[in-house]
């Protein structure tokens, strides 16, 4: 099954606003077997709703909507909504109730624009949203569906996939069996990775198809596999998941689509063992992203963000003579630091940073970019330089996602035996 999403917002078209929905809603509605065929973003203008709305309709028997659903004059979605449908504006007791509750457990005072939100079109049906005010509105006619979302992402992502998916999949329902696996590599670049698996992917059977999704520092494979026979779909693909981590030994981190402060945190706990950080210039981004993870605080002990001299100093033990021979971005500096961390904390592992993230900072033989990472565990200390591509953001996000990288392969090569 095909949809289209349909955007709705001034403010994502002036960039006031990134449009994360249109994103949720592929990644979850993947392993169902269904796709988003298009995505459209329009303006609160009417006309461009309505557009958008029947060129979606050509194309796909579901339209998704988000946005426009406020209790403000510029939200006009709800009122274009019943011009296309029909019916009447009418007050939803049950909506108004809804609406109450949510208010009231926010501890907000409702006002008569919020109480205006339980006005719909009669040409709807309302699915209560129980994380906002704006109702979902169902629409349906000639067999094809509609369905009007607030875009307010966590109460699109929330009512998406516990209520909106859910009567979407009963209503569209299909016996086509769907399957996806997932390994994650890392050290190859996509092209290499390409050059490796061609031979294998070009023998793949035409049910199934392999998709490279890269990221900073690692690459997620993708096997996806469609058939009506269920039982065998699975142990076929089992069976191609098996060949292609047979392919991929030397550079596999996970068969699990796990996020890699996730990964890590398991690979802690497996071991039994407790992190913390020492961070320069990432500024306590590895920390942040690690704690990120709910139930972190059973692996985290805590992170020091040195990022003068005298800090790296008085509380990492960074040597004094260290620093003025090799300065701060180097392989001695960061390698004291993340033993530092260790004696500080009482961690068993360590991940610790040092670079020039830029736009400034740079000096001879160390350009922008330049990022030294070490981790420590069970004695064992690993280290190295990196020279990474960007604004500061991105070598901060590369620098972060590498640290954890080297922190998975090295707890699994001191817990090996």
């Amino acid at each position: 099954m095909e949809v289209t999403v349909i955007v709705i917002g001034d403010e994502l078209l002036i960039g006031q606003v990134i449009d994360t929905n249109s994103g949720e809603i592929a990644r979850h509605i993947a392993p169902h077997g269904w796709t988003v065929r298009q995505v459209f973003t329009v303006a609160d203008n009417a006309d461009d709703i309505r557009r958008a709305i029947d060129r979606a309709f050509l194309t796909t028997s579901v339209v998704l909507t988000t946005g426009g659903l406020g209790p403000t004059k510029d939200d006009i979605t709800k009122s274009t909504l019943r011009d296309i449908f029909g019916g009447e504006m009418r007050l939803d007791e049950t909506t108004l109730q809804n609406v109450r509750d949510v208010m009231s457990r926010r501890g907000l005072k409702l006002n008569t624009l919020t109480e205006d939100q339980a006005i719909v079109p009669t040409s709807c049906r309302v699915i209560q949203n129980r994380v906002g005010t704006a109702p979902i509105m169902w629409f349906e006619s000639a067999g094809k569906v509609l369905v009007a979302m607030p875009g307010v992402p966590f109460e699109t992502r929330e009512m998406f996939q516990s209520a909106v998916f859910p009567q979407l999949l009963e209503r569209f329902p299909s016996d086509m069996a769907v399957e996806h696996r997932t390994l994650i590599v890392t050290g190859i670049t996509e092209s290499a990775l390409a050059m490796r698996l061609e031979s294998w992917e070009n023998a793949l059977p035409g049910w199934a198809h392999l998709a490279y999704l890269p990221r900073p520092g690692l690459i997620r494979l993708r096997i996806d596999g469609k058939s009506d026979d269920r039982d065998s779909l699975h142990s076929e693909m089992d069976a191609l998941q098996a060949q292609l981590e047979d392919l991929c030994s030397d550079i596999l981190l996970t068969t699990a689509d796990t996020p890699l402060p996730e990964l890590l945190l398991n690979e802690l706990r497996s071991h039994s063992l407790t992190v913390a950080t020492a961070e320069s210039c990432t500024g306590g981004n590895i920390a942040a992203t690690i704690v990120s993870i709910p139930g972190s605080s059973d692996s985290m002990l805590g992170g020091i963000v040195a990022y003068s001299n005298e800090v790296k100093q008085r509380l990492l033990g960074v040597d004094t003579e260290t620093l003025s021979t090799n300065g701060a971005v180097s392989i001695p500096v960061v390698e004291q630091m993340a033993v530092g961390a260790q004696t500080a904390t009482g961690a068993d592992v360590t991940l610790a940073t040092s670079g020039i993230a830029g736009p400034g900072g740079a000096v001879e033989g160390k350009p922008v970019g330049t990022v030294c990472i070490a981790c420590a565990c069970h004695g064992v200390v690993r280290s190295n330089t990196f020279h990474f591509p960007g604004n500061r953001a991105r070598v901060i996000d590369r620098s972060t996602m590498t640290a954890l990288i080297m922190a998975v392969q090295l707890i699994r090569e001191c817990c090996q035996h």
